[in-house]
């Protein structure tokens, strides 16, 4: 029986771990990936003439990391938000607008993505495209393509074509290939363009473009069937271009620009680059911690971790997400995450093993009674993420989705792949005791004795926020510093050139962004990025294209050297909304979903003024640094909530496992000091996981990511605080004084 037992043990780790490899593979190169002959045509500037060459490529496929889909913080490019004049457009019109928008982005990149936000918003993105400036203009047009009879009327326009398409066909006469576009009408637009070319056989049917004439073919034939061929053209990309031209043809709504957003492709890559690297010192680190603290139960958890990341990965090809740079700091955040599933199965086991239990049976009952708080404090976290998937938008959104999947993947890796990684460690041999760890005898705590320590702690720091918001309104006008989404403007971020100094430049780029715009900018260096920010009044694209061009001719650098944000009045109201809304959204739901999980409305009530105690402390951090406030404040506040209920939920479920109906304040006392004492070692570990995850980010990030990470570290610690020193404290006052009965037996204070 050992002996089976021990085989079982080999394969299942043998299947772990070849599952880490197949899996790693498929995350980096694909599953589809394979040599193949690539045709690429190009035009020979001297003859004019297709020139056709070959090349043997690896082609990535489905699953390879490379193709994982990069945000435009990432990637670099450009996006941009309209809206349509129209107050209240129909689907139809929205639908058809879009279409015509996706023809048109593709001519600068395969690809671009357009989609609806809202019900009359419309958001494109463009991917490693540099010419910022030059796309804005050229989308903000409207467009207007119309086919024009001999006598100058309109016989159709762009609301009349389905589809128009480059083609080659082989002449008949000269046995050559002749570059056509085929053109296909709607049924409005093949009767209509039947009767004009049974008219005008033999004669010219030009097509206009904004009132430029593109092409003027000669109808050979009636054309009843709505389906024709232009020729003419002397390449493909010639045809192709026409093509283009009259696909995009006139957009059924007039739009008007509200948001950009412009990203230098190097810009994106140092980005991800940095991001990257500090994931994987994080990761490193944690793993030390695990498997220096925890012994083997941290080696199981390690090699479950790098399944994780590798699934992860496979999960964000495979369902398509878009990587941005809020969604590498949410992979991160969500790896220190995942380490708490693991730690509190662990100090679950060691407690039994104290219990002189054996091993394997500390294992099972550790993995059985940690599940109830896995799976309440995850299902919390998700709350957070849901809402903020289905509230924010662009980056935010991608933090929101990639938090979600890491979320799901983390409870899969801590509660089956730990497991069997550890069962099997432990049938090879892997068996003592003490390369498990036994729980220290608990020393149990008067918490609830301090509880007016801990309350006035708390009242000063609320204090102290509420004073620093009274500075700032004070001194810059606005209790807070808030960012571009929140408040509308321009931003732009210039990246000087290495043998540049920006902070010997400060006073100069100034002068000039006031000179170009009549506007006295916001300054603020970037000094490891040799980088500056400018904010100024909202300018318009004329604007900011001069702003560009005087950059460029100044400091020489090339206009990918060049960010500029732009963001419109209403949406960053818009903005600042959804913030205030997504954050009450979130904690009714968790309060809901507490309030049934523990049949208790105190453990509800009091999980949520903890939160709210969070939630100021680290608005007083970006208060007294004057952080700016922007989009991601959103995905930080709220970040913050899940994390810290996480926290909360795991001393919840101590109380609730030892209350047993007890009622005296005695009683009480007894439960509240022994749950958090029992769990503290759980807080203190998990709280100092994720906080090395979100430091990297802080110490290595770019400018962006560090305004997100400094505010989540200081929600870590507060949320650890809380968890430990308020909440179930918070819920014996609660109990307490809504019991009814008179208190009997005064606490003990130490």
């Amino acid at each position: 029986m050992k002996n089976n037992s021990k085989n079982k043990s080999i394969v299942s780790l043998i299947l772990v771990v070849a599952a880490i490899l197949v899996l790693a593979f498929v995350a980096w190169r694909g599953v589809n990936g394979h040599n193949a002959s690539v045709v690429k045509k190009s035009t020979d500037p001297e003859t004019g003439k297709t020139v056709t060459s070959s090349a043997i490529e690896f082609k990535y496929g489905k699953g390879a990391a490379a193709n994982i889909k990069l945000g435009l913080d990432l990637a670099g490019g450009v996006s941009i938000t309209y809206e349509a004049d129209k107050a209240n457009p129909s689907a139809t019109e929205m639908n058809d607008t879009i279409y015509k928008l996706q023809k048109r982005v593709e001519n600068y990149s395969t690809e671009s993505e357009v989609r609806q936000e809202g019900s009359n918003r419309i958001t494109v993105d463009i991917p490693g495209v540099t010419n910022a400036n030059e796309i804005l203009e050229a989308l903000g047009k409207a467009g207007a393509i119309e086919f024009i009879d001999p006598n100058g009327k309109v016989v159709i326009d762009g609301s009349h074509i389905s589809n128009a398409q480059a083609g080659a066909i082989q002449s008949q006469t000269t046995g050559l290939n002749e570059y056509v576009v085929q053109l296909e009408l709607n049924s409005k637009g093949r009767k209509k363009f039947a009767k004009a070319t049974e008219k005008f056989v033999g004669q010219q049917i030009s097509i206009v473009y904004d009132g430029e004439v593109i092409s003027a073919p000669v109808v050979n034939e009636a054309i009843t069937t709505g389906e024709a061929q232009i020729s003419g053209q002397d390449t493909y990309e010639e045809a192709e271009e026409l093509a283009s031209t009259i696909r995009i043809g006139a957009l059924p709504l007039e739009l008007h620009e509200v948001q950009s957003n412009t990203v230098g492709a190097k810009l994106g890559e140092e980005a991800l680059r940095t991001s990257l690297i500090a994931g994987l010192i994080g990761f490193i680190l944690v793993i030390i911690f695990m498997c220096a603290y925890y012994r083997i139960p941290g080696l199981a958890a390690s090699i479950a971790l790098t399944l994780y990341v590798v699934l992860v990965l496979v999960a964000l090809n495979v369902l398509d997400v878009t990587l941005t740079l809020p969604g590498i700091a949410g992979i991160i955040l969500s790896i220190g995450m995942a380490v708490d599933a693991n730690v509190i199965i662990f100090q679950r086991i060691r407690e039994e093993l104290a219990d002189e239990k054996s091993i394997q049976s500390a294992m099972k009952i550790g993995f059985d009674k940690a599940l109830s708080a896995i799976i309440d404090g995850n299902v919390t976290t998700l709350i957070a993420a849901i809402v903020l998937w289905v509230k924010g938008s662009g980056t935010v959104k991608g933090f929101a989705q990639t938090l979600f999947i890491g979320i799901i993947l983390s409870m899969f890796t801590a509660l089956f792949v730990t497991r069997t990684i550890l069962n099997a460690l432990y049938t090879l041999g892997l068996n003592k005791v003490g390369m498990f760890g036994v729980q220290k005898k608990v020393k149990v705590m008067n918490f609830v004795g301090n509880k007016a320590k801990f309350f006035t702690i708390s009242g000063i720091m609320i204090a102290a926020c509420i004073a620093a918001l009274i500075v700032n309104r004070a001194s810059i006008g606005t209790i807070l510093n808030y960012g571009l989404d929140f408040k509308g403007g321009t931003s732009t971020k210039v990246t000087l050139n290495a043998d540049t100094s920006v902070s010997e430049e400060q006073n100069n780029i100034i002068n000039l962004m006031k000179e170009t715009t009549g506007d006295t900018p916001e300054a603020a260096l970037i000094a490891d990025e040799n980088a500056i920010t400018l904010k100024t009044e909202e300018l318009d694209l004329s604007m900011r294209e001069s702003v560009t061009t005087a950059f460029e001719d100044a400091y020489s650098i090339p206009e990918e050297q060049i960010a500029i944000q732009n963001i419109s009045a209403s949406v960053s109201g818009e903005m600042k909304s959804d913030a205030v809304v997504s954050v009450i959204i979130a904690t009714i739901c968790m309060l809901i979903y507490i309030w049934i999980r523990f049949k208790d409305f105190n453990f509800g009530a009091s999980a949520v003024l903890a939160l709210l105690h969070d939630v100021i402390c680290v608005l007083l951090v970006y208060a007294a640094a004057r952080i700016s406030v922007g989009n991601t404040f959103i995905a930080c506040m709220l970040t913050i909530v899940g994390y810290s209920i996480n926290a909360t939920i795991v001393i919840f479920d101590r109380i609730r496992e030892t209350l047993h109906g007890k009622r005296s304040i005695e009683a009480l006392t007894e439960v509240v000091n022994s749950s958090i004492s029992s769990t503290l070692s759980r807080s203190i570990n998990t709280s100092l996981t994720t906080f090395i995850m979100v430091f990297m980010l802080a110490v290595m990030g770019v400018e962006d990511i560090r305004a997100f990470a400094i505010p989540l570290m200081a929600g870590i610690v507060c949320g650890g605080y809380s968890s430990i020193c308020i909440t179930g404290v918070l819920w014996f006052v609660l109990k307490t004084k809504f019991s009814g009965k008179k208190k009997t037996v005064k606490t003990v204070k130490e």
